[in-house]
């Protein structure tokens, strides 16, 4: 059997996952209140009501998160505001990650509760995945493994020219 080595992914499978949090103990609250650390939070844009950052438990190289910095959990719950620019950071993560991976496809998605899969349920946001005809996310399926061929500094540093 072969063994694949993803050490970043301990801390979310020993907290067991999806999180409930108020906004005093939301990491996405935690983020958003602390942007001289964005480089070491991989924060790569921050706009006047959402911010962009690299999921630190990458399903592939190159996903990301768009958040609001408003902390709601429900997506009818948010300003208008917020969920257009949402929306339009969402297409930005777009053309920046067409631009530096060329993939031929995007997974794009909301997860609102834990039984829909929230792993940060009390605070929405929007997943952007670039995808690979062949892509190794079949090992999810086969094997519950994530194959992540780049590291988390290496995306952080190829998208931020792009914000």
């Amino acid at each position: 059997m072969d063994r694949l080595w993803s050490p970043w992914r301990y801390d979310y499978i020993a907290a067991g996952g999806a999180a409930d949090s108020d906004s005093q103990g939301c990491v996405f609250c935690s983020l958003r209140s602390h942007p001289e650390d964005d480089e070491a939070n991989f924060v790569l844009y921050r706009g006047a009501q959402n911010f962009v950052v690299l999921n630190i438990y990458p399903y592939i190289s190159g996903h990301l998160l768009i958040v609001p910095y408003e902390h709601v959990s429900e997506l009818d719950a948010a300003a208008k505001e917020t969920t257009d620019e949402l929306m339009d950071l969402t297409k930005r993560c777009q053309t920046a990650l067409r631009d530096v991976y060329q993939p031929t496809g995007f997974n794009l998605g909301m997860n609102l509760g834990k039984s829909a899969g929230a792993g940060i349920v009390d605070h929405i946001h929007i997943h952007i995945l670039p995808r690979w005809t062949g892509d190794t996310n079949f090992m999810s399926t086969i094997g519950d493994t994530r194959v992540i061929p780049e590291d988390l500094a290496t995306t952080y540093q190829k998208l931020r020219q792009k914000f």
